[in-house]
């Protein structure tokens, strides 16, 4: 059994720890920022198992603000950073947030991108934006290849798509395959993807009831 409890404050700790000890090298700093929007990730993810559903907003918002400061000095094609930033956005509720976050990834070359995180993160920043042709174009290319997870894309081709059955069906493949896995960002298991893609499901009247020990409780 997870001590949630424990693990947000565990979390928490490494976050202020980590802001207090920033580097003043640039590749160092970026890489201390990037892990204390992962601890804050983890804060935030953990209160929202516990339905501390405000603490865990202003814990993923703060993820988000540290992702985004570590990108100026992030190695080329680090899209990890604003897919972590707009999937904690849209966990969180903040939809504006989101919405910059996307540009921000998208005037940054995302879409431009060969590889498939490039791509994900372009494919999320349309979705984010209600450019759903320009999303499913994006998706299109994440489904066809076999270095991407195949449930997130149709996930996504399904959103732009505003095909509600195939979205359900995306949805819970996406579930089925969180809860086959064994490890998971800063050791937190819940399928924070499922969460965003929900959000982004909810936002288009598409969001579909789902339960697992992997989602907050009441999550849809």
């Amino acid at each position: 059994m997870v001590n949630w409890e424990e693990r947000a404050e565990r979390a928490a700790e490494r976050y202020e720890d980590g802001l207090a000890r920033l580097p003043k090298s640039p590749d160092e700093r970026q890489r201390q920022l990037t892990r204390t929007g992962n601890a804050a990730w983890a804060a935030g993810l953990s209160l929202l198992v516990l339905a501390r559903r405000d603490e865990s907003r202003e814990w993923l918002l703060r993820a988000a603000d540290r992702y985004r400061q570590s990108w100026p000095d992030a190695p080329p094609g680090s899209w990890g950073r604003p897919i972590g930033a707009m999937k904690a956005r849209l966990i969180a509720g903040d939809f504006d947030g989101a919405s910059d976050d996307a540009r921000w990834a998208l005037a940054s070359g995302a879409a431009q991108s060969e590889g498939p995180i490039g791509c994900y993160a372009a494919a999320l920043a349309h979705l984010v934006l209600g450019e759903d042709a320009e999303a499913g174009s994006m998706a299109g290319r994440l489904r066809v290849r076999d270095d991407f997870p195949r449930p997130v894309a149709d996930a996504l081709a399904a959103l732009a798509r505003g095909d509600a059955q195939s979205y359900a069906s995306a949805a819970r493949e996406l579930l089925t395959d969180f809860e086959a896995r064994d490890e998971f960002l800063e050791d937190v298991p819940i399928a924070d993807t499922v969460l965003a893609v929900q959000a982004l499901a909810d936002a288009r009247g598409l969001a579909v009831e789902l339960s697992s020990p992997m989602l907050p409780p009441r999550s849809v």
